[in-house]
């Protein structure tokens, strides 16, 4: 037992020693292991950042827990045009969907006139959905996050890579925002013809990735941000990206990742990263 316990380590640092001297594109980054909560990797994770479009996960949560009638129809209004960064988007001031296709849309597709109709249609408006909102982020022990408003254009809703994650474990226990957020495509009826809109995240729906949530975000002050929950070997991860450069970055740390969980998924099938790691 101490033998293969002793070999156990060897490997472990020797796999663990490329994974940390890889120069990883983004300033912020956090890999955990879901069942021990083990971190695996992490960079800067506990700055205060931008966090942009990762926000509308909090969003999700926040109009879910209110529990709403998802088949309520709701209207995009020039309340929810984008002043602050002048994003562009598909869905016309005037524009009636179900609340279900909305939050889709925001999720899926980072709408941002989505996300500010969701919040505009709470109960009690802006204001009440910012203080639940509020709530919400301290009942996750999200201690260094504020944010001001749903889309994640303002460059004040900040966070780190440690308190995001704790975001993204609360988001995938919501079978609606990981349905949402693992699906590829969507088809939406617009003045009489369909649009079509795709995931943000390319990686969704491509062979051999077992992707069971997902979020992107980009900002000129977040940069380009990701959220991520994988399963690989039937273990599951999930890491929180923030602040790379470009969004080619971004991928490759994903994918840099991904090989680093393979090795040790290959490394021992039967036990735990995170134990191995303390043989």
């Amino acid at each position: 037992m101490l033998i293969k316990a002793f070999f156990s380590l060897v490997l472990f640092c020797f796999y663990v020693t490329p994974a940390f001297a890889q120069k990883f594109g983004s300033e912020n980054m956090i890999l955990i292991e879901n069942s021990t909560g083990e971190v695996l990797l992490e960079k800067n994770a506990n700055e205060v950042v931008p966090i942009a479009s990762l926000t509308k996960l909090m969003t999700a949560m926040v109009i879910l827990d209110g529990h709403p009638k998802m088949d309520e129809v709701i209207s995009i209004e020039q309340a929810d045009v984008d002043t602050l960064k002048h994003s562009r988007s598909r869905l016309p001031v005037g524009l009636s969907l179900t609340r279900q296709e909305v939050l889709k849309l925001a999720l899926m597709s980072s709408d941002n006139r989505a996300a500010a109709a969701l919040a505009r249609n709470y109960p009690g408006g802006n204001n009440a959905f910012a203080l639940t909102m509020k709530a919400k982020i301290a009942s996750l022990g999200m201690k260094n996050t504020v944010i001001q408003e749903p889309t994640g254009l303002s460059p004040e809703n900040v966070s780190t890579a440690s308190d995001l994650v704790k975001m993204a474990i609360a988001a995938s226990r919501y079978p609606q925002i990981t349905d949402i957020t693992t699906d590829n495509k969507n088809q939406v009826t617009i003045r009489g013809r369909i649009v079509n809109f795709r995931n943000t995240n390319r990686l969704v729906g491509k062979k051999g990735w077992d992707i069971l949530l997902s979020k992107t975000g980009f900002t000129n002050e977040a940069g380009n941000c990701v959220i991520m929950q994988i399963q690989l070997a039937k273990k599951k991860a999930t890491l929180v990206l923030l602040n790379a450069g470009a969004s080619s970055a971004r991928w490759s740390d994903v994918l840099k990742i991904r090989s680093f969980l393979q090795t040790y998924a290959k490394l021992n099938k039967n036990t735990d990263i995170a134990t191995i790691s303390k043989k």
